[in-house]
């Protein structure tokens, strides 16, 4: 089978197959990934072991912390205790909430997640005139980027007739070097033909 037709069937069977888990299988939670395609993964109970990831999964489907996948136990492991079966999406656990088979643990965790993430209607209420612009201090920088100041209208105005007064381009002119690199004098010119 090509590794585009494995990646079809990988997604269909991820996105369309809504089977309930069943009683050998259970659903946990991803801690964090281990490297190796393992992951450390908990119940509902609280006990904390690594899953490992079948291949039909690896370079197709990748997992993040917080995420929820169904496991089936390998009853051979140490360290290793479980295999991913399914990995579940958003609509796979209203559909397993639906059903009233989502662990009460998990629920509990997932609302608190909610408020932490969700801010209430009421709290993001925004006046017309802080939208103009005036409250532009109260959002925080990005460090990654320059910091520029831009000079006010009246000022950039009167530069710019200034600049244009000092380099009227004739030969023997020199420039002001804050007048910019559009004038040369004809001594680098010359400099720069021979």
């Amino acid at each position: 089978m090509s590794v585009t037709t494995k990646k079809k069937h990988v997604e269909r069977e991820l996105y369309e197959d809504f089977s309930l888990p069943q009683e050998h299988q259970s659903i946990v939670r991803v801690l964090k990934p281990c490297g190796n395609n393992l992951h450390q993964v908990t119940t509902p109970e609280g006990e904390v072991f690594l899953a490992s990831m079948p291949h039909k999964f690896r370079k197709h489907v990748w997992i993040k912390r917080g995420n929820y996948v169904v496991t089936e136990p390998i009853p051979e492991g140490n360290k290793v205790r479980a295999e991913i079966v399914r990995i579940l999406m958003k609509d796979h656990i209203r559909h397993i909430r639906a059903n009233s088979m989502w662990p009460a643990a998990f629920s509990e965790l997932c609302e608190e997640e909610r408020d932490k993430l969700c801010i209430a209607p009421q709290d993001i209420r925004v006046s017309k005139d802080s939208l103009s612009g005036s409250d532009s201090d109260d959002l925080m920088e990005n460090p990654n980027r320059p910091k520029v100041s831009y000079p006010d209208d009246s000022e950039s105005d009167s530069n710019s007739d200034s600049e244009d007064n000092e380099c009227d381009g004739s030969e023997d002119s020199e420039c002001d070097s804050n007048a910019g690199s559009d004038c040369e004098t004809s001594r680098d010119s010359d400099k720069v033909e021979k």
